[in-house]
């Protein structure tokens, strides 16, 4: 009798439990999910906003807006599919009819089906003057002036004008990047013979040309070349143009260039900001520093930096591009063969006291 007594109670018991602990595992198996889906949220959330530019505080917001009028606009007609903007800037000088940004232009023209990117470059004004040549022969055209300096002339390297123009791209540069955009920045003396987007590194923030490049991509001893670069929006490349920017006042004396400050600066940039750098072999994106003698196969552009002088520029850069026309003309043998050669930039070297 007592052990039917017992068999009674535990089946109660059992009956009674069996439910309790089916209940408690439906419900931890819902605050399971739960929980994966508020991390799978977050983790969403965090790559997000690291692959993105934090936009400035509302009232920050409004001086940029206020600084660059219409900007917000204009963007979206300039920019590529993965908006991606090309930017150069010119002055009064450097746009005039027959000057450095009619051959910019005709080299896109010239170039290997790179005509189309034109449609996607910015030209940026410093001053009326240039914005309206500009607007006579390029779709896109926007003016940033420089202040209490006049800087439409073809200023000597190093003067205050001459910085107060390489100075004043990085400000609508970093502009670019809070709005979302990536930017590729040439300067107008870089001569664009085919795509250099197929050199750029997806995985870098920044991919930046070289006056000296010696063979490792991320080695920080390349000598970086600010003439021409692809920074990627994201929080890091706009502290990255705050941080460029405000270093000016750090290093004295007072006189330096954009690209004298970033190569000092390159390694707070890879380890305090953690801006993952690439530098581009010089065999692609070409340069005066580091002249090549042959006409290659995978060059991309030609940068008349190491000169002084509009002159002395004009001069050599006409002959690139007729070096380029020439190569272009040959048979694909000929072209292989290495008998294409570019012609010695004697202007240039001169005017660096340079045989």
């Amino acid at each position: 009798m007592q052990e039917k007594g017992l068999s009674h109670l535990s089946s109660f018991l059992l009956g009674t439990l069996l439910p309790t602990l089916l209940l408690l595992f439906l419900a931890s198996d819902r605050l399971s999910e739960r929980l994966s889906s508020i991390s799978s949220y977050h983790l969403a959330s965090n790559l997000t906003s690291s692959s993105h530019a934090t936009a400035p505080a509302p009232s920050q917001q409004q001086e940029e807006e206020e600084r660059f009028p219409e900007l917000a606009e204009l963007l979206p007609r300039v920019a590529t599919e993965d908006r991606t903007v090309i930017i150069t800037s010119v002055n009064e000088a450097w746009a005039r009819p027959g000057s450095l940004l009619d051959l910019f232009r005709e080299s896109f023209r010239i170039g290997e089906g790179i005509a189309p990117l034109l449609n996607h470059t910015l030209v940026v004004a410093l001053d009326p003057g240039r914005l309206r040549h500009c607007r006579a022969v390029h779709p896109h055209c926007y003016l940033v002036e420089v202040k209490g300096m006049n800087v439409s002339a073809a200023n000597r390297f190093n003067s205050r004008a001459y910085l107060g123009v390489v100075w004043s791209k990085l400000s609508i540069q970093q502009r670019i990047l809070e709005l979302g955009y990536n930017y590729l920045f040439t300067d107008v003396d870089v001569m664009w013979f085919r795509n250099p987007f197929r050199h750029i590194n997806l995985y870098a923030d920044l991919t930046i040309s070289c006056d000296r490049y010696f063979g490792k991509p991320e080695d920080l001893y390349n000598s970086p070349n600010t003439g021409f670069y692809y920074a990627k929006s994201n929080n890091r490349t706009v502290q990255m143009l705050r941080h460029w920017q405000a270093a000016r006042s750090r290093f004295l004396p007072a006189n330096k260039h954009d690209q004298q400050i970033f190569g000092a600066i390159k390694t707070e940039l890879a380890g305090q900001l953690s801006v993952r750098i690439h530098f581009v072999d010089t065999a692609l994106f070409g340069s005066f520093c580091a002249f090549p003698g042959e006409v290659s196969g995978s060059v991309c552009t030609m940068h008349a930096n190491c000169c002084m002088g509009l002159d002395n520029k004009m001069q050599d850069l006409t002959n690139i591009i007729a070096d380029w026309k020439n190569y272009t003309s040959m048979t694909p043998a000929d072209r292989k063969s290495g008998k294409a050669k570019w012609t010695y930039t004697i202007n240039c070297r001169h005017s660096m006291g340079r045989n």
